[in-house]
């Protein structure tokens, strides 16, 4: 576990039932990244949160609404980092890879929200900088799409996803896999 962090994507009020974009899983998602969260802080690990501040006035992450903050189950300790973003990727005109770079990570664990956006995009990212990424993906939720009128289901999304990420920009797995539960 040497030179390796969690990284927590977007896990905000919004996406939860009751927020302006719920997604699909979330729940579930929230509690095996708990398990993650708390295996990180146990082991002394360090630990990175990703918070999505979008433009005011945008219909979810709008700056100074109760949606753009960390869900309570996760919320970061006093000397947790929190990196702010402002686009899909966690890397674009962030601090994360200077952070990353001071604690010598190589390996990134990533949980977090919305699959096919920002954890899709952040994970490419993060194999084109040279991490080994490991994707937990039950602890990763998205929403049901549409093309062309046509409906794709959460679940079918979610699977395109990870199966598209798995093997090329990441090992996908399940957390109780990674813990050893």
């Amino acid at each position: 576990m040497k030179n390796t962090a969690l990284l927590l994507i977007d896990i905000q009020k919004d996406y939860f039932p009751g927020g302006r974009n719920p997604l699909v899983g979330v729940e579930a998602a929230a509690e095996n990244t708990r398990a993650a969260l708390e295996f990180f802080r146990k082991k002394g690990l360090p630990l990175f949160f990703v918070k999505h501040i979008a433009e005011p006035g945008s219909s979810f992450f709008s700056p100074g609404t109760e949606g753009v903050e960390i869900c309570e189950r996760l919320r970061p300790l006093a000397a947790e980092r929190i990196i702010e973003k402002h686009a899909p990727d966690s890397f674009y005109r962030t601090e994360l890879q200077a952070a990353l770079k001071e604690k010598e990570i190589k390996t990134l664990v990533v949980c977090g929200m919305m699959t096919h956006m920002c954890v899709d995009t952040t994970v490419r990212s993060a194999a084109s900088l040279d991490y080994d990424v490991i994707l937990l993906a039950d602890c990763c939720a998205t929403k049901d799409l549409l093309w062309k009128d046509e409906p794709i289901p959460a679940v079918l999304v979610q699977k395109t996803y990870l199966a598209s990420l798995d093997g090329t920009f990441a090992k996908v797995m399940n957390s109780a896999d990674f813990l050893g539960f």
